[in-house]
């Protein structure tokens, strides 16, 4: 084992022991998608921890690899290692499991893009695509992420979160403009948030796309929890408004079915 994987000395114990790794996970957690390099001062910063104790988790998560360090700029960001474990985390998701089989189903009935998303802390990361290849009839399978305010796969999750957690979101990732569409006020949003409650769907109406229209609909773990959605999309002129509520129904209920295989029981929720 690497010593260095625990900078306090092994006689003092399991609990320093402990303490070393949350200090790591505090360092990890510096990093996003819009701050993907950080220098030695910035982790200092965000962490609040002395400075000679960052540098010695930095270098030790750096020999491990799950850090990597630019050799121009000296900046340091996430290593391959933790894209290792990333991909090992979604192969063995309950979801993606349990949820492949009514994707495609969903895709077969619709002949469109179908998108299983689950929250990832600040967006809807994709675990499953399925859309028509270019040869028969082959099925193609991406990740990708998706914004959580301008998509029906982000729009369905976070209608159904507690207002504080809405908010916090706002705060942290914004609303950016990506069309004409966007909604981009915090009253807009929590008005459209009551709107999806009340119908169970949530819909894209070229917010994030010009020409891009989709439907979905919240996937609630055994807790009843909404962790994930599931959407269809295609072309606006392929899915105006009508198509787009007149599908809601088979979305709803293959978000509910995928829901029930994960152990949510609505019955039981109801009384």
């Amino acid at each position: 084992m690497n010593r260095n994987l625990t900078p306090e000395r092994e006689d003092e114990g399991g609990d320093a022991g402990a303490k070393s790794f949350f200090k790591m996970a505090r360092v990890l957690d510096c990093f996003s998608r819009t701050q993907g390099s950080l220098s030695l001062t910035d982790i200092v910063a965000r962490t609040g921890m002395p400075r000679t104790t960052v540098h010695r988790i930095v270098a030790s998560l750096r020999e491990i690899g799950m850090i990597d360090q630019d050799g121009r700029r000296g900046d340091y960001r996430l290593g391959l290692r933790m894209f290792h474990y990333g991909s090992v985390v979604l192969a063995n998701l309950d979801l993606n499991r349990h949820a492949r089989h009514h994707v495609q189903n969903l895709h077969q009935v619709t002949g469109e893009i179908v998108h299983l998303h689950m929250f990832d802390g600040s967006q809807m990361a994709c675990i499953e695509r399925e859309e028509m290849g270019d040869i028969r009839n082959t099925t193609l399978t991406t990740i990708e992420a998706a914004p959580i305010h301008c998509t029906g796969v982000g729009k369905a999750f976070l209608a159904f979160q507690d207002e504080d957690l809405i908010r916090r979101i706002v705060a942290e990732e914004g609303l950016e403009q990506r069309t004409v569409n966007t909604i981009t006020t915090i009253e807009e949003l929590l008005e459209a948030m009551r709107q999806i409650r009340e119908l169970g769907y949530a819909t894209d109406r070229e917010e994030n796309e010009i020409g891009i229209q989709c439907v979905g609909a919240p996937i609630r773990d055994s807790r009843g929890r909404v962790f994930a959605s599931i959407s269809v999309s295609g072309p606006t002129q392929r899915m105006p408004l009508a198509r787009l509520t007149g599908l809601a129904p088979t979305v709803i209920q293959t978000a509910n079915s995928i829901s029930t295989e994960l152990g949510y029981d609505a019955g039981k929720r109801r009384g």
